[in-house]
């Protein structure tokens, strides 16, 4: 790309005085949009100490694709992308906009791969179901970028670098998964069921290195040991971590604003950068 374009594209987004930060949440089981626990009630106290934005970004979990899309739909629906478990889930939306034209612009900041636009996808439950809590009032234009369920590690991570300056022009990012997600090995008949030794193990694992910056470590999580197989048996909820840690920079303070395991084998940890 040229520099004069990128100078067009980066100049057309509001300035602001303050850089947004960049959020990662464990999402968990979408029975968490209906339950008042601290896990929620953790997300909304975030949310109240954030400035509104001006548009928010979610990667989250559940749009994998082949090739990285964008959503430039100007009115998302939302998506009730599990089982009729309890039906009061699919009464809820989240009623917020779109934001096609920062989306098309988005395409241009990133030199790693095309980004391609994707005009029919609406708001999974990895983006509404915590958007609930964290802007109850859906009076903030939301857009999602998929995940290339193709790509490596590495790849999510440098995609993330690129994607750092939306921080600068208001945009806050929210990356929606999960640290550990292991659905095999989890107890569905008990929320608080006693969490798994290599989930416990694992999950503090990630927080040291998070605090650390030691990034790299965590991009290259095949290293880590047996507590690491189990806490990642697939990537799909893992992604959206390595995208959160590429998205954050040198200078930026880490809190964790929620520590928790829900059904002995997902870790709910959230942290803010930021």
């Amino acid at each position: 790309m040229r520099l004069h374009e990128l100078n067009r594209i980066t100049n057309s987004f509001q300035a602001r005085a303050k850089k947004m930060p960049i959020i990662f949440v464990g999402h968990g089981h979408p029975i968490n949009a209906l339950m008042d626990t601290d896990f929620s009630r953790s997300l909304t106290k975030m949310g109240q100490t954030i400035e509104k934005p001006a548009a928010i970004l979610v990667i989250s979990a559940h749009w994998e694709t082949v090739g990285t899309y964008v959503s430039v739909n100007a009115v998302p629906r939302t998506i009730h992308d599990f089982g009729r478990f309890d039906d009061r889930l699919y009464e809820m939306t989240y009623p917020a906009s779109g934001h096609p034209e920062l989306a098309k612009e988005l395409k241009g900041l990133v030199s790693l791969t095309d980004i391609m636009e994707d005009g029919g996808m609406g708001l999974d439950h990895g983006a509404w179901t915590v958007l609930n809590f964290i802007r109850p009032a859906a009076d903030v234009p939301v857009f999602e970028m998929s995940i290339d369920f193709t790509k490596g590690p590495d790849f999510h991570y440098q995609l993330g670098q690129q994607l750092k300056l939306l921080r600068k022009k208001g945009v806050l990012i929210i990356c929606s998964g999960n640290i550990v997600h292991n659905l095999r090995l989890s107890d569905w008949h008990h929320i608080d069921a006693v969490t798994h030794d290599w989930n416990l193990e694992f999950d503090q694992l990630v927080k040291e290195n998070i605090d650390q910056h030691a990034f790299d470590r965590l991009v290259n999580y095949q290293q880590l040991g047996n507590a690491a197989k189990l806490a990642i048996p697939t990537n799909d909820h893992y992604l959206p971590m390595i995208y959160s840690l590429g998205i954050i920079d040198k200078d930026d303070n880490i809190k964790h604003i929620y520590e928790g395991y829900q059904y002995a084998g997902i870790s709910m940890r959230c942290f803010q950068a930021g």
